[in-house]
């Protein structure tokens, strides 16, 4: 297999279709297909499926994925070490979303203005979701929620977030347990180490919720609190980088709810120029 027919591959893989990824590339579509039946038949298995919208791995797909990521990330590596030893190339970036629209933007700008050969390829997900896509290889670092304790990976932290408690207007003191019982949780999927710290809380205050609305956007949850749907924990920064219409009260939560670390993390077999700049920038 050469280079080029990895990189094709795990292109169409990651934006889900061949127009995304001749886009991408700066290719032409027909030229896409053409690489990738090659591969399949050179590797002699179906690679995708094709599905209403896009295209879809197979097993096989799946498994040929993280190999094409780290041959990927090692062919840059070489290449990176081999000439001037500066950062270029993809760059695989997960992080929780909060982090993303509230931390990262000023840290992005000032990685891109120092290392414009680097292209950052920023996706989101939950903490467990991070942690599960770094030790796949679909990724090469991530921001994640702390704390984390796992031997492959390494870690160091970066941010300081606040986890507070929004609800309605109309909803009353968090001190009032019986009130809060049997109203709505808004919260990411399980995974979402804000929801564990959350439910942690409620568990040790003896608060058993009426049920939980699971959603993937902050702009979701803090509308549907301002609605008065019912209450979600958010890091404070959260609320001075989404702007929502409507009001809802803020209340500090105790313990180790109030104080959580953001980590950045990598896998300890990984080594790159790129990460070393984000970490020198991450600390300056």
């Amino acid at each position: 297999m050469e280079l080029s027919d990895l990189e094709i591959f795990r292109s169409v893989a990651l934006e889900g279709g061949v127009s995304r990824a001749a886009e991408r590339l700066h290719r032409v579509q027909s030229n896409i297909s053409t690489r990738v039946r090659q591969l399949e038949d050179r590797l002699g298995v179906r690679l995708f499926l094709r599905k209403s919208r896009g295209l879809a791995l197979t097993p096989a797909g799946e498994a040929l994925l993280p190999y094409a990521e780290r041959l990927l990330d090692l062919s840059g590596e070489a290449e990176a070490a081999l000439t001037d030893g500066k950062p270029r190339g993809n760059f695989r970036v997960g992080t929780l979303e909060s982090t993303a629209a509230s931390r990262l933007p000023d840290v992005l700008s000032r990685y891109h203005e120092c290392y414009p050969d680097v292209r950052v390829e920023l996706s989101t997900d939950t903490t467990q979701g991070l942690l599960d896509r770094l030790l796949e290889y679909e990724i090469e670092v991530a921001f994640v929620a702390g704390p984390v304790s796992h031997v492959a990976l390494d870690t160091v932290p970066v941010f300081s977030e606040k986890l507070v408690l929004i609800s309605p207007e109309s909803f009353p003191s968090i001190t009032r347990v019986d009130e809060m019982t049997g109203r709505t949780v808004i919260a990411f999927k399980v995974g979402c180490a804000y929801r564990r710290y959350l439910e942690d809380w409620m568990l040790e205050a003896g608060i058993t919720p009426g049920g939980v609305l699971e959603t993937s956007s902050y702009h979701v949850i803090l509308a549907c609190v301002a609605a008065g749907t019912g209450f979600a924990a958010v890091p404070i920064s959260i609320l001075d980088a989404v702007a929502v219409k409507g009001e809802f009260r803020v209340h500090p939560l105790p313990g180790a709810a109030s104080k959580v670390d953001t980590l950045l993390t990598w896998r300890s077999d990984y080594t790159s120029a790129k990460l070393d700049a984000l970490k020198e920038i991450l600390s300056s």
